[in-house]
């Protein structure tokens, strides 16, 4: 337990950062350029992974500020912290969670998101051509497959579990994902609905984005699958 806390001592350097009223911790480890983030806080195995990875490896790790929750408290009501990443997308966000506000505060706490937004973005997306890696867990009901009709290209493992994939926006990263034991799918071309996630916004910024989705709990899969995408995935 010393040896950890010495190096993070030595090592880590934390931060903040935000988007209205949301808020990220940042974490920075050595001089690589890789990003990382970690968004619904109900999804603990995604935090475990990526905070497991941090303690050896370098790169910038963004870990959403809030309680065991999938929403977070904006303004006084909810809003998913993953579909703020376009006007549009925020916008059916808060009236889907808060559809008792008056339009004035509505469009007040857009206006919020929409000021900050571009900032944000700016901050977590890197401009060296680098890969933001994400992590998410999945509960009953989602799998791979529901991604299939929104994706360019898909390589799915007849012996991998439907609910275990990569989801990239970038080819190159796509076929060296396709080689691994692992599901993956290519989403590449911009949708006309944004639904305001992250990775539609790395898509329309140009930068290379992949998710890494495991289900709730199988927190040694999600580390296998991170430690693939990080060591197969080339650094620029």
């Amino acid at each position: 337990m010393f040896k950890i806390i010495l190096s993070l001592s030595l090592f880590l350097f934390t931060s903040d950062l935000s988007i209205s009223e949301i808020s990220f911790k940042v974490v920075k480890k050595g001089s690589s350029d890789r990003r990382f983030i970690w968004l619904h806080a109900d999804e603990q195995t995604a935090k475990m992974a990526l905070e497991a990875h941090m303690l050896s490896n370098p790169g910038i790790a963004f870990f959403i500020d809030n309680t065991n929750t999938r929403e977070v408290l904006v303004s006084g009501g909810l809003v998913d912290p993953n579909r703020i990443f376009s006007s549009l997308g925020a916008q059916k966000n808060i009236h889907k969670y808060n559809p008792q506000w008056a339009s004035s505060k509505k469009k007040a706490v857009l206006n919020a998101m929409d000021k900050d937004r571009e900032n944000f973005l700016n901050t977590v997306f890197p401009d060296s051509g680098e890969v933001v890696i994400a992590l998410h867990n999945n509960f009953k009901g989602y799998n791979v497959k529901l991604e299939i009709p929104k994706s360019d290209t898909i390589s799915i493992k007849k012996d991998q579990n439907p609910r275990d994939f990569y989801l990239c926006t970038n080819r190159k990263d796509f076929e060296i994902l396709a080689k691994s034991p692992y599901n993956v799918v290519l989403q590449e071309s911009y949708p006309k609905k944004d639904d305001g996630s992250l990775s539609w916004a790395a898509v329309k910024w140009g930068v290379r984005y992949v998710n890494i989705e495991t289900r709730l709990g199988w927190l040694s899969m999600q580390k296998k699958m991170l430690k693939y995408a990080n060591q197969n995935l080339p650094e620029k």
